[in-house]
């Protein structure tokens, strides 16, 4: 016995000594390769372990053969291809095996399947379209006879029942499958049993919210005829309020026997709930690459005033520290709160007050009134100082295109570069320009919708993402000259899972102003505030420039004596800043194929990617698409618990962006154009300064 054990443990430790370097299927066609090593236990180690180029080096997770586990797996493949319908499948083996390492090849002769002959669906006369409903199944008449597919029909026959006001329907499934003659005869018997209404709804568990307020969220209502998918609305809209930890929504009738119900009869269902507190604190604080450090704060309030209505109270400040970093890309963009001197000045702040009320006019509309107090900073672009309100309608928010109407109303300011104003809207005297900066009111009216399919908000696989908003600003809706125009935006993402872990996703973004124009300094004048243009460039948008550096800019200085002079003769003024004016107009296109590491593939992904776009001053012209820039790169995901944390590097090989190059002495003195076209054409950049680096926090899109 001893001698057998230690037989039986050495045999052991030399199985579990052979890496399965490889795993091969082949004649398979009904079943992928995925499906077949997910059924079963044999599988293959990671890239790196398996490729003799890179295997030496120790990297990648090894997986060990099994003899037994090997044996089982043909048995667990045949029984997989019989339910699949292939019930003549043979399954051979090979296995190459050296010393320290196994290559594996099933070779699968899968035969012809059996196939559906008859495909009958019973008890259902009179009830529902027999023939659309067979349209629908997933097993269909000439399928291989998949039993698999078999219960998802069943499953869909006893969901539509049960929708329909059926809430005890049940489907029996008879079947003769004959292999020798490769034909199967399936019958879905349906037991409806008797269609019946709503009838009492009772509530249980609650301590502090009203009765009247969770009959009010709740999609359930009496005198209606039962529906299955009312009963999971319900559970989700009640763990949507944010009062609950714990919801159930059930029957609490049994079975009864359907001679024994009369016509249109009644069923109870039973909501039980657990409350949770009624009041939540939060607190955060984070490091950013513009925003330096930040802190934030909120105090929520469940049912404020009953009607399980919720009150927010938020504060955000930002951007205290000093040494905001004059980059937006590469890894000294980011903000070095030791160099310089902070001012309260530099300092970003948002107080707000929102109250959010469920199931307003009608359970899926959604109200919300917010007011805010906020101080917002754009780098190198602008800074936005407002007070004021907004009212948001949501209509049919647990739809599959909730539409959104607000209003928004401030009185705030918002300040730009004098070099922007003078550029783009050809102010360049001190009273123009201060009366751009002057405080005054803002009353908009906007839309949208959005179409939100994906598995995941964080770091989609599948699925997509659409949204298209409208805003209108202008006299009638409560702004005051210039803030008066018309802004419309669409932006559709997809995203595409490609065998187990690889995901392809694209996106298009495209928007459009229409400002009115106004009488400045005699001159008509299209001005849209800085705050509601248009930008492009950055870690989330076009990734071979830096943030808002795409497009239209504007180069100015205060000092024109100190510069150098060129090998060609071209003069390069030091101390010039960049000021990015914006544009009216925008179209980004991006495509990422996202792929796992062959170094620790559960926390790392590879990501090549292409950005093009651009933003444009449209001008007279409705539509501008000339000058669009490509940017190609490559870049890492590392998994964390705030989500995937981006290195990218994308290739700019274009020539920096030429605008004009203005003095901009001390106030009162007007702004001098200095140079029509800077930086010279001639100024060429190295190769490593057309490599752009882009650090941030989440996925691109």
């Amino acid at each position: 016995m001893l001698a057998v054990c230690a037989a039986t443990t050495l045999l052991s430790a030399q199985e579990q000594e052979r890496v399965v370097r490889g795993l091969r299927f082949v004649g398979n066609k009904a079943l992928d390769d995925y499906t077949l090593e997910s059924a079963i236990a044999t599988t293959k180690s990671s890239w790196w372990a398996r490729y003799p180029l890179v295997r030496w080096m120790g990297l990648g997770e090894k997986r060990y053969f099994s003899e037994i586990e090997f044996r089982r797996d043909v048995v667990r493949m045949i029984l997989l291809y019989r339910q699949s319908g292939y019930m003549n499948v043979v399954v051979d083996t090979s296995v190459q095996r050296t010393a320290r390492d196994a290559y594996v090849t099933f070779r699968i002769h899968e035969g012809d399947p059996v196939r559906v002959e008859r495909l009958e669906v019973k008890g259902l006369e009179g009830i529902v379209n027999i023939a659309k409903l067979k349209r629908d199944l997933p097993l269909q008449l000439g399928d291989p006879f998949n039993r698999f597919l078999l219960q998802a029909s069943a499953d869909t026959i006893v969901a539509r029942l049960r929708n329909s006001g059926y809430p005890y329907a049940e489907v029996l499934r008879n079947f003769d499958s004959e292999a020798g003659i490769l034909k199967a005869e399936v019958e879905l018997d349906a037991q409806p049993g008797p269609r019946m209404r709503i009838g009492e709804v009772l509530i249980r568990g609650l301590r502090r919210v009203d009765t009247s307020a969770v009959r009010r969220v709740m999609s359930l209502r009496p005198g209606t005829y039962y529906k299955q998918d009312a009963l999971y609305q319900t559970q989700r809209d009640l763990y949507g309020i944010g009062v609950f930890n714990s919801v159930n929504v059930q029957l609490i009738d049994s079975v009864p026997p359907q001679e024994m119900v009369p016509r249109d009869s009644m069923v109870r269902t039973l909501i039980q709930v657990q409350e949770g507190s009624g009041h939540q604190l939060r607190f955060g604080g984070g490091y950013a690459t513009v925003e330096c450090f930040r802190v934030q704060s909120g105090w929520t309030a469940h049912n404020f005033w009953g009607g399980a209505r919720t009150l927010d109270l938020s504060a955000k400040l930002s951007k205290i520290g000093a040494g905001t970093s004059t980059h937006t890309t590469g890894f000294n963009q980011f903000c070095n709160p030791f160099a310089g001197t902070w001012t309260i000045d530099t300092l970003d702040y948002q107080f707000g007050v929102t109250v959010r009320q469920p199931a307003f006019l009608k359970r899926a509309h959604v109200l919300t009134i917010g007011f805010v107090a906020e101080k917002t900073s754009e780098f190198g672009v602008y800074t936005r100082e407002a007070i004021g309100g907004n009212v948001d309608m949501t209509f049919n928010a647990r739809s599959h295109l909730p539409f959104t109407v607000g209003y928004t109303y401030a009185v705030g300011r918002t300040t730009a570069s004098d070099a922007i104003y003078c550029q783009l809207f050809r102010l360049c005297d001190e009273s123009s320009r201060k009366f751009l900066r002057d405080r005054r009111q803002f009353g908009a009216v906007s839309a949208s919708i959005v179409r939100e399919r994906v598995n995941n908000v964080l770091d989609p696989t599948f699925g997509s993402v659409t949204t298209v908003s409208v805003l209108h600003a202008s006299r009638a809706v409560g702004s005051q000259p210039p803030y008066e125009f018309n802004r419309a935006e669409v932006e559709t993402a997809r995203y595409h899972l490609i065998g187990r872990s690889t995901v392809f996703a694209w996106r298009i973004r495209a928007g459009t102003i229409l400002p009115r124009n106004i009488n400045l300094n005699g001159q008509a004048v299209g001005y849209v505030p800085p705050d509601q243009r248009f930008y492009a460039g950055g870690p989330t948008s076009v990734r071979g420039y830096g943030r808002n550096e795409m497009g239209p800019r504007v180069y100015f200085m205060s000092d024109t004596l100190s510069y150098d002079i060129t090998p060609t003769g071209d003069t390069i003024y030091r101390g010039v800043i960049t000021a990015p004016t914006g544009g009216n107009t925008v179209v980004i296109l991006n495509a990422e194929l996202r792929v796992p590491s062959p170094i620790l593939p559960q926390r790392m992904r590879l990501g090549l990617f292409v950005d093009a776009g651009q933003v444009w001053e449209r001008g007279e012209r409705v539509v501008a698409t000339n000058g669009m820039r490509v940017t190609p790169g490559l870049g890492a995901r590392f998994s964390t618990p705030l989500g995937p944390v981006r290195i990218d590097a994308a290739y700019n090989g274009y020539q920096q962006e030429r605008g004009p190059l203005l003095y901009v002495a001390t106030p009162p003195n007007p702004i001098v154009v200095w140079r029509s076209s800077y930086p010279p054409v001639n100024a060429q950049k190295t190769f490593w300064q057309k490599v752009v680096i882009q650090v941030a926090v989440g996925q691109a899109f």
